[in-house]
């Protein structure tokens, strides 16, 4: 038995996937750690995938409820969506089997704010939550859990839940201990501040306090989080990255910005990452992160000293960067902190910092209105997760993304967003591999030249060829045509591509 069960109650409570599965039942409301594919747990979900087909091949109905932190990984979501053993999840996927399932109507998903999500679980928005199933490095003397590579919504769900299953994964660096900061928001009314005013402040302990007593199962893992590689960054990538550090450059120039006061907060992917690696010959020093997720391009940023603190809820490292934290986490520790996402994600401390938001998009409009999740308004592809919190609550936010997708058949620059996430309220600046468009100070139709500018040259002529026919309405304080708002969407449904055909 694992050295890292240091409870002796605990240690009896060790047993197999298969044996801890006959605590989840049919309707139970489930919230497992988890956040962007890392620290999710590795073992019970494929049990609790086998108990629903099982019974699915009886004839008896088996499906549970599931909150995580975010997405986790085809060992946890895909092989629950494939075994028909989710009825309803929330707040963050990414899992293929899973989106097809909810694109199809088999699944229901709600899409939430991330630093919602664990308040409304705790609150009881969603009924008394069942069962909670938590990665953890290690077990303490004192039944208390330090968490692995994320910590996500587990704080809210361990305290919320009737029952825990705690999976102790001996993958993971025990040097990981040290690297996290919980600290619990406290009950409403009349919340007391939350005391950071730096992103390297620390204000909690490096383990969650359970109740043991609540402990019903201890599964000891050995497996690896989903690390996937990223690719190297394309031209393109490079070209929006440029962008990006341009637009900071002219922010330094104009004095709202100095060159080592950049807090950032960045996606994941490649131009984010192609940012980083910018970033890495820039005039910018002692760059900090108030951000959801440590990758790659971080990890370089504070080994070249450029980065001297990073704060986060989990990491999204690629196999090389994975083995590279576990086998030097105690240095890394020094510089990077691991937060539950209502603290990581929290307005109040985002709005503190005056970080700098970049995420990506699916496409935005002529007006600057975002949408983040949706294709064509009704596919879903992801979800929101973080990047509302960051949007509405940076100094600047900013979205980047390539001007076209498939081959140039979809524009992300359109007429109408046909779903919108992020309103014109909140969203700041749009990059694309054509410039930048800052909106900030500008009435609507002020706007609409800037964005029409970063869109493909391929698309403008459209672009333009719709503002004329908005110039006609009769309300000019945001002209729409609504007979034409979403004709790009509708040739993209009809024809396969949002430019006109011959």
């Amino acid at each position: 038995m694992s050295d890292r069960i240091a409870n002796a109650k605990l240690r009896d409570k060790v047993m197999s996937a298969e044996e801890a599965v006959q605590f989840v039942n049919h309707g139970d409301k489930v919230g497992t750690s988890g956040f962007t594919g890392a620290g999710y747990p590795k073992a019970l979900p494929a049990a609790i995938a086998e108990k629903a087909k099982a019974a699915h091949e009886k004839g008896q109905d088996f499906s549970i409820d599931m909150y995580t932190g975010a997405s986790t990984a085809p060992e946890c979501d895909g092989v629950l969506a494939e075994a028909g053993a989710l009825r309803y999840r929330m707040p963050y996927q990414s899992d293929p089997t899973m989106r097809n399932k909810i694109n199809a109507g088999e699944m229901k998903f709600q899409d939430i704010h991330l630093s919602h999500s664990g308040m409304m679980v705790e609150q009881g928005f969603f009924g008394e939550v069942d069962l909670a199933i938590v990665e953890a490095v290690r077990i303490t003397e004192d039944g208390n859990i330090v968490p692995s590579s994320s910590v996500g919504n587990s704080v809210e769900f361990l305290n919320a839940a009737k029952k825990i299953i705690i999976e102790v994964n001996s993958w993971q660096s025990e040097e990981l201990e040290g690297m996290h900061d919980i600290w619990t928001v406290p009950p409403l009314p009349n919340r007391i501040p939350i005391p950071i005013t730096k992103c390297g402040d620390r204000i909690g302990t490096t383990y969650i306090e359970i109740d043991p007593e609540k402990v019903v199962a201890v599964i000891e893992t050995n497996d690896p989080d989903r690390n996937a590689p990223f690719k190297a960054p394309d031209e393109i990538s490079e070209q929006i990255a440029g962008n990006f550090l341009d637009f900071l450059e002219n922010e330094v120039k104009a004095g709202r910005l100095t060159y080592d006061g950049y807090v950032m907060q960045s996606g994941v992917g490649n131009v984010p990452n192609a940012v980083m690696a910018g970033l890495m010959d820039s005039k910018f020093e002692n760059i900090q992160a108030y951000t959801e997720v440590i990758q790659d391009g971080m990890v370089d940023l504070i080994d070249a000293g450029k980065m001297t603190v990073a704060s986060a809820t989990s990491f999204s490292l690629s196999p090389e960067y994975a083995e590279k934290m576990n086998n030097e986490a105690s240095r890394y520790r020094e510089s990077i902190i691991l937060r539950p996402q209502s603290i990581s994600n929290h307005p109040e401390v985002i709005r503190r910092t005056g970080l700098i938001a970049s995420n990506g998009m699916i496409e935005a409009d002529i007006y600057g209105n975002a949408n983040s999740t949706h294709i064509n308004g009704s596919r879903l592809m992801n979800a929101l997760g973080g990047s509302g919190d960051f949007t509405r609550n940076a100094y600047i936010s900013s979205f980047i993304s390539p001007s076209v997708a498939k081959d140039g058949a979809i524009s992300a620059i359109v007429p109408f967003a046909s779903h919108i996430d992020h309103n014109e309220h909140d969203a700041m600046v749009f990059i694309t591999e054509y410039g930048v468009a800052d909106l900030r100070g500008l009435a609507p139709r002020d706007r609409v030249a800037k964005m029409i500018s970063i869109a493909h040259p391929s698309y403008r002529p459209l672009l333009e060829e719709y503002v004329e026919l908005a110039s006609k309405c009769k309300y000019q304080a945001t002209p729409h045509d609504l007979r034409h708002a979403f004709d790009f969407h509708l040739r993209m449904e009809e024809t396969g591509t949002m430019m006109k055909q011959d």
